[in-house]
This record gives structure tokens, C-alpha cells and sequence, in this order.
């Protein structure tokens, strides 16, 4: 993967994001006719006690009537090291993403993927992800929307990485997953993370975490989806959606 964390279909640009400051890639290889390289970008957090985390941000629109898209943070934030595991362990989370286009409701896998949704809950709290755009629209072999770059470029990252936990053995990520971005290597997730709207493969060796699933919303990502890419801008989406702010409680 590029210092850009995404998926590539046939030598497009990848899905992928960086943790750090400095731009971090995620490489994929698409099984196909042809061997495509593919990659994605990148991620969310809880409190102390496990409890709801962040202030409840209210959605700015609905599917088809989207809000305006606010800029990004000038400077996001960075941070020393990822949070303790034992902040997520054995327990799953519900998330709740505000966004202009409607809310986007998740379960979080605590207990499958802990060290992934205790960044996750971490970052979520702590406002990391506040009025950041979803900055990357896969529609071809590879299906997916990717978030949580706070500067929109895709190589924006929380200063920290961590390794991959609860990869598919198949490779296949089915419609609703909520999955990590990283770089070449495994241990180089960060912030970034990606909401499959339809069934994708990804037969990476190494996997992206699996940390969650939409349990309500999905139409605004398939909305999002029809839309398509802005012919300008590569794959930026063409019906800008950002994450105006995350609320996490425990289930």
C-alpha cells in the first residue's frame, strides 16, 4: 500500500490511510483475471469506565437532502501511543456517526478486536473525528467509503499505529462491515477507517481488521454510493459526506 491507505482495482488508487503525521499506504491485491493492486484507508473511542463517550452530535441532513459539508480541523490532533486493549476487552459498543447526509449507527467488536474500537472509542471522545470527510469512494472491484483522515487527504493519522486483529480467513468483507485501513504493513492502522456498501474481496495475506458492523444507516452510505465519484477529483465522493462527531456507549 501507498502512504495513502486505501484499496486499488487494476492499478487505480488504493484504499488506505497513515497514522502518523507522516502519510501511511494500504496495499491490496484483488483476485481477478488480472492481479490488481488495491488499497484503503482508515477508524474510533470510549471512556475510562466503558461508558458513553463524547457529546451527541445531531446528523445536518438525510439521504438525497445532505447538510453542507463542514471544512476539516486545520490541525488534528496527535497522540503518544494507542490506548490499552483492556479499555475494550470482552465488550461491544454502539456507535452512533453523525454526518451531514444522516446518522450511521454501528455495533463496535470490543471483544473481537479490542485494541481496534478502544482506538476507535479513544479517538471518538477525544473529537478526533469531528468534521472529518469521508475522503474516498471505492465503485469499482472494490466497494467501499472511506473516513477518518481529519485533513481529507488520506494520509492523515492519529500518531500512533497499532497491528491488525479479527481478519477475514476468506478475505471477503460483506456488505455493512466496518473495517481498518493501514499501510504496507500489518501493524500501521491508525485513524482511518472503511464501511463496505456491497460484498468485497480483499485476499491481502495479512487482512484488515474487522471492528464492527452498520447496524442502522446504511442508506446513507448507499446514497453516497450512487452518487458516485466527482469526475475532478479522482475518488473523492461526489455528494461530500463528512463525520460531524462520534457517540460510543457500551451495549
Amino acid at each position: 500500500m501507498s502512504n495513502t491507505q486505501h484499496p486499488q482495482h487494476n492499478g487505480s488508487t488504493s484504499v488506505g490511510g497513515s497514522n502518523k503525521a507522516t502519510p501511511a499506504v494500504v496495499a491490496i491485491v484483488v483476485a481477478a483475471c488480472i492481479a490488481a493492486i488495491v488499497a484503503i484507508a482508515f477508524l474510533l473511542p470510549q471512556d475510562d469506565d466503558g461508558g458513553a463517550s463524547g457529546e451527541a452530535v445531531g446528523s445536518t441532513g438525510t439521504p438525497g437532502d445532505c447538510g453542507d459539508a463542514p471544512p476539516p480541523p486545520a490541525e488534528p490532533q496527535q497522540f503518544g501511543e494507542a490506548p490499552a486493549t483492556a479499555k475494550a476487552e470482552g465488550t461491544t459498543f454502539e456507535a452512533v456517526l453523525a454526518t451531514n447526509c444522516g446518522d450511521i449507527t454501528v455495533e463496535l467488536y470490543g471483544d473481537k478486536a479490542p485494541q481496534t474500537v478502544a482506538s476507535f472509542n479513544f479517538l471518538s471522545q477525544e473529537g478526533f473525528y469531528d468534521d472529518s470527510p469521508c475522503h474516498r469512494l471505492t465503485t469499482s472491484g472494490i466497494f467501499v467509503l472511506q473516513c477518518g483522515d481529519p485533513t481529507g487527504t488520506g494520509q492523515g493519522g492519529p500518531g500512533y499505529e497499532f497491528g491488525v486483529e479479527n481478519p477475514p480467513t476468506d478475505g471477503i468483507y460483506p456488505t455493512g462491515t466496518l473495517a481498518m485501513a493501514r499501510g504496507q504493513e500489518p501493524n500501521t492502522n491508525g485513524s482511518q477507517f472503511f464501511i463496505v456498501y456491497d460484498d468485497t474481496e480483499l485476499p491481502d495475506p495479512n487482512g484488515y481488521s474487522i471492528f464492527g458492523k452498520v447496524t442502522a444507516g446504511m442508506e446513507v452510505v448507499d446514497y453516497v454510493a450512487e452518487q458516485g465519484v466527482a469526475a475532478e477529483a479522482g475518488e473523492q465522493p461526489a455528494q461530500p459526506i463528512s463525520v460531524l462527531g462520534i457517540t460510543v456507549s457500551e451495549k
